[in-house]
C-alpha cells in the first residue's frame, strides 16, 4: 500500500467567495420557475379559446395605443380587472406584480415630462402601459403554448414563425436545465479558494452550446423519420362556446366605444 494512502489528510479549506456562480443559479431558478408556472397556468375553471382570446388581445392593445379618451382607457381598465378576477390568487398576484413593475419603470422614464408639466399626456401614457401589460398577461394565463401556436395558424401566419416559436419555448426550458445542472456541479466542485471559477463558466456555455447543436440534430432526425416537413395544420372542430361569445361582444362594445369617441 502507497505510504501517502496512510497519511492523514489535515486539510481545511479556506474562505472563498462564490457569489457569482449563487447568483447565477438564482437567476435561472427564476426563469426556470417563471416557464413552470405557466405550464401549470389554467386561467381557474373559465376556458377561453386560444382562437378567439388572441385577436381580442392584439385588438385591445391597438385601441388602447391609438385611443386619447380617458373614459375609453377607463373602460378598459375596468374590464381588465374584471377578467383578472377570474384568475386563481396566484396568477392574480403574478400579473400584478409585472404591471406594476412596468408602471414603475414608466414613471421613471416620465419623470422628465411630468416635470415640465405635460402631466395630462403622462397620465394617459401610463394608463395605456398599464391596459396593454395587464391585457397581455391575462391572456397568457387563459392560453398555452401549444394554442397560441394553433391560433397563429388559424390567422395564415407562416410555418416557418410558427416553428420557430415552439421551438425556441421548448428548448429554453430544457437548455435552461442543463445550465442549472451544470452550474450546481461546478458549485458542488469547487473546494478552496480558486481564482478561474469565473472562468469556468465560459466552459459551461460552450457545454450547452454543443449540448444544443447534438439535439438540434437529434431533433431535425426525429422531425425526418416522422414525417414532418414544416407545414401546420389548420386546427379542425372549432366551437364557440358561452365565454367566447362573451369576449366577442365585449370586443365590438371597444370598437362601438372606440369610434363613439373618434367621430366626437
Amino acid at each position: 500500500m502507497p505510504e501517502w494512502l496512510l497519511k492523514s489528510d489535515n486539510y481545511i479549506s479556506k474562505d472563498y467567495k462564490d457569489g457569482f456562480i449563487d447568483k447565477s443559479i438564482s437567476a435561472m431558478l427564476k426563469v426556470l420557475g417563471k416557464l413552470s408556472l405557466h405550464r401549470e397556468m389554467k386561467g381557474g375553471s373559465i376556458k377561453f379559446s386560444s382562437i378567439i382570446m388572441l385577436p381580442s388581445t392584439l385588438l385591445m392593445i391597438i385601441l388602447v395605443a391609438i385611443s386619447r379618451s380617458v373614459i375609453f382607457l377607463y373602460s378598459g381598465g375596468v374590464a381588465m380587472l374584471l377578467i383578472l378576477s377570474l384568475l386563481k390568487s396566484d396568477e392574480i398576484l403574478l400579473v400584478l406584480k409585472r404591471c406594476l413593475g412596468a408602471a414603475a419603470f414608466a414613471i421613471i422614464i416620465l419623470l422628465p415630462s411630468i416635470y415640465f408639466g405635460n402631466v395630462n399626456n403622462s397620465f394617459l401614457i401610463l394608463l395605456k402601459i398599464l391596459i396593454s401589460v395587464a391585457a397581455v398577461n391575462i391572456s397568457s394565463c387563459f392560453m398555452k403554448w401549444n394554442e397560441i401556436t394553433a391560433a397563429l395558424k388559424v390567422f395564415f401566419v407562416p410555418d416557418i414563425f410558427i416553428f420557430v416559436i415552439d421551438v425556441t419555448i421548448k428548448y429554453i426550458f430544457i437548455l435552461g436545465e442543463l445550465s442549472l445542472n451544470l452550474l450546481y456541479a461546478l458549485k458542488l466542485r469547487s473546494v478552496g479558494r480558486g481564482r478561474d471559477k469565473n472562468a469556468s463558466l465560459s466552459g459551461i456555455i460552450g457545454t450547452v452550446f454543443i449540448k444544443s447543436v447534438d439535439m438540434a440534430e437529434d431533433m431535425q432526425g426525429a422531425m425526418e423519420c416522422r414525417g414532418f416537413t414544416g407545414h401546420y395544420k389548420t386546427p379542425k372542430g372549432f366551437k364557440l362556446k358561452a365565454m367566447d361569445l362573451l369576449v366577442l361582444a365585449v370586443d365590438v362594445l371597444f370598437i362601438l366605444l372606440f369610434l363613439k369617441d373618434v367621430i366626437k
